[in-house]
């Protein structure tokens, strides 16, 4: 099993979340399946509207990428009691999206917007401790992600 590495330290041989908050996650994306084109084209939305900058960084139409952040998201839910197994393919989409043009800044940006379109999707349905253990997955594979990002430009680096 791989190692996660967790801002503030926790013991990055273990799995950051409870047992309540991967529950909590699942039972809220079993709600979020169903409506998963609207979601996304919500996320996107948003993540435009806190940050009109990034959608230079997404084709025009986002209904495709929507697709397979839906597809993305639908896989982390499915692994999460089992984090570790998921940090190769984490690391590697963090890698990929150095040469997108996505800086560690859009990583908060990112998060905001996914969890303002959980709320915006479902409503009282996803409750505050829902989406306390939402932002704490996020936050944890986004980490991992920026690890990858920043291992990657450090070895693209050209000295001077």
């Amino acid at each position: 099993m791989n190692d996660i590495a967790v801002a503030g330290g926790t013991d990055s041989r273990q799995n950051p979340l409870t047992a309540r908050q991967v529950a909590l996650i699942r039972a809220s994306w079993l709600r979020v399946q169903p409506i998963a084109d609207l979601a996304a084209a919500l996320f996107y939305r948003r993540l435009f509207e806190l940050n009109p900058r990034l959608a230079g960084l997404f084709p025009r139409d986002t209904t495709e990428q929507g697709r397979k952040l839906m597809a993305t998201l639908g896989v982390v839910v499915a692994q999460l009691d089992q984090l570790g197994d998921l940090v190769p393919a984490v690391e590697q989409l963090g890698r990929l999206h150095v040469a997108y043009g996505v800086e560690d800044a859009h990583y908060d940006t990112v998060g905001a917007a996914l969890l303002d379109t959980l709320g915006a999707a479902l409503g009282d349905d996803l409750g505050s401790e829902a989406e306390t253990a939402w932002g704490a997955a996020y936050r944890t594979l986004a980490a991992v992600m920026q690890r990858a990002a920043s291992d990657t430009r450090s070895l693209t680096a050209v000295p001077v």
